[in-house]
């Protein structure tokens, strides 16, 4: 005798239209982001999606996965080929589509299983249940390989959309989580011809008003700090041809752009200065004439060695001419940086892994330097996307935010816009404002609301000088993110361990 199916575990699609429509779904989401921006789209993007992995077997999820994760992260990082050519976009896009596939086949088996388990629940806690799926799933991929890539998280999506401030409240996982709900709750009041009756509106219209209607986690005015960002646009890419010291004179240059503006504090991007200022002396010269000629610490960032150590190093110089306050970047960028597994890798594409010459070591100094007393928190580069450093700076102490970047390897594509939304989204989520410069653009100022106070454009040199906001208190988001995400990586476990004790009663 067969047993068939609950209708609700069905294949909605044959396999040949799911996997279309995963791959749409792909294009549509890298829309969402920048550069295009066009936010709504992350929800027409899951609208597809989701019914594509419902109801299949474990294959077939596979497929579907990776129609998906290959469309949007060719779209998506494919900023990577803009110098080392088509051989890094692929190798990312294919390690990030694969394992994006893997890692929603558990939404796939929710869909089937669930229905069998709780046949009653299915049309409220079937879509919670996919939703931390796949919140899980971002935080697998932000965490492995090599320390992860979250990169491409739902919530960092929507820095120009009504939704952030939810952030604030739960952090960019609670986000995250709480978009994909809204999205399988109508999903599933479809499927159930359920609009007719009043309680099944009760959840889609509750999580819909909190999306809407959460305003921005409070935290206290400070006082404000006189900053000057300063965006050199010299040659700080990976093959610019550069002179000796043209880096540090290019920034120089564009530093005295501010002329005898009285400042607090002068920031320069990451890569701003060509030589370890604690090894060369030309290099601490200037920068000791430099933060004397404007009576300011300098926060700048360069590559330094200590002992048989590499580190990517941001430094507040004092007008003392040294700088004892010192941050290393935590997450060195694998294939850029450093090469794991040099050996291996090596044998595979040496032409590629022979540029790499230099093996940054990972950081372990908090992120924070304090000028005059204030703290001010530091991300350098990527790190802006690992929310563990963030959450370090502000419970640390800090009161605004600095990220430091340098965007020449990318010029002329969408990298530097979707770094930049994630810094606008670190605002909105610590109640922070941020500061975020590059060598080549683009460059901003970012109140706490994620409005921005001035900008600089690519490929254009000068300072914004303004006077910055300071604020104090954490927020919900940051008190309660890890603890959220915590609790979205344990509950499928604990759902699957209850729906076996709940089947063997029945």
């Amino acid at each position: 005798m067969s047993v068939t199916n609950p209708p609700s575990a069905r294949p909605d699609l044959p396999l040949w239209a799911a996997a279309g429509m995963a791959a749409i779904a792909g294009v549509l989401m890298a829309l969402a982001f920048p550069a295009a921006a066009i936010w709504p789209l992350v929800f027409v993007a899951l609208a597809l999606l989701l019914p594509a992995l419902r109801g299949r077997r474990v294959g077939g999820a596979l497929l579907v996965g990776l129609a998906y994760g290959l469309v949007f992260f060719a779209l998506q990082v494919s900023f990577t080929a803009r110098y080392l050519g088509p051989v890094p976009w692929i190798a990312l896009t294919v390690v990030e589509g694969v394992l994006t596939a893997v890692a929603l086949i558990p939404i796939t088996l929710a869909y089937r299983w669930l229905p069998r388990v709780w046949p009653r629940g299915t049309r409220v806690a079937l879509p919670f249940v996919v939703a931390g799926l796949w919140t899980t799933h971002e935080l697998f991929l932000g965490n492995w390989p090599y320390g992860g890539f979250p990169w491409a998280r739902l919530g960092m999506s929507q820095a120009q959309g009504p939704f952030a401030p939810v952030a604030s409240w739960l952090g960019v996982s609670g986000l995250t989580f709480l978009m994909v709900a809204l999205v399988a709750l109508l999903i599933e009041l479809f499927r159930m011809r359920g609009w007719s009756r009043a309680t099944t509106l009760i959840a889609p219209a509750v999580t819909l008003v909190v999306l809407l209607l959460t305003p921005l986690f409070p935290t206290a005015r400070s006082g404000e700090m006189r900053i000057a960002a300063v965006q050199g646009d010299g040659p700080t890419g990976y093959f610019d041809e550069r002179e000796p010291y043209g880096v540090i004179s290019a920034q120089t240059d564009a530093t005295r752009m501010i002329g005898d503006a009285d400042v607090d504090l002068l920031v320069w991007p990451e890569g701003g200065v060509d030589y370890d200022p604690f090894q060369d002396e030309t290099t601490a010269r200037r920068l000791t004439r430099l933060v004397n000629e404007f009576d300011a610490p300098l926060l700048a960032n360069t590559a330094t060695e200590r002992g048989e150590d590499i580190f990517n190093t941001s430094f507040l110089w004092t007008q003392q001419g040294d700088a004892s306050q010192l941050h290393d970047k935590r997450h060195p960028v694998p294939f850029g940086e450093y090469v794991p597994d040099r050996d291996f890798y090596y044998a595979l594409a040496p032409d590629l892994i022979g540029l790499i010459g230099r093996e940054y070591t990972p950081g372990s100094n908090p992120p924070l330097v304090r000028v005059d007393g204030t703290g001010v928190g530091l991300a350098i580069c990527f790190d802006v996307i690992y929310d563990e450093v963030i959450r370090e700076s502000v419970t640390g102490g800090a009161e605004v935010l600095v990220f430091q970047t340098n965007n020449a390897d990318f010029r002329g594509t969408d990298e530097n816009l979707q770094q930049l939304a994630f810094a606008r989204m670190r605002a909105i989520e610590t109640g922070r404002s941020v500061v975020n410069v590059s060598t080549v653009g683009t460059s901003q100022i970012i109140r706490p609301d994620g409005s921005t106070v001035a900008a600089l454009d690519a490929d254009e040199a000068g300072a914004l000088i303004e006077d910055v906001e300071l604020r104090s208190g954490l927020t919900a988001g940051v008190v309660l993110g890890p603890w959220i995400q915590l609790g979205m990586l344990i509950s499928p476990a604990v759902l699957a361990v209850a729906g076996l004790l709940s089947q063997r009663r029945r």
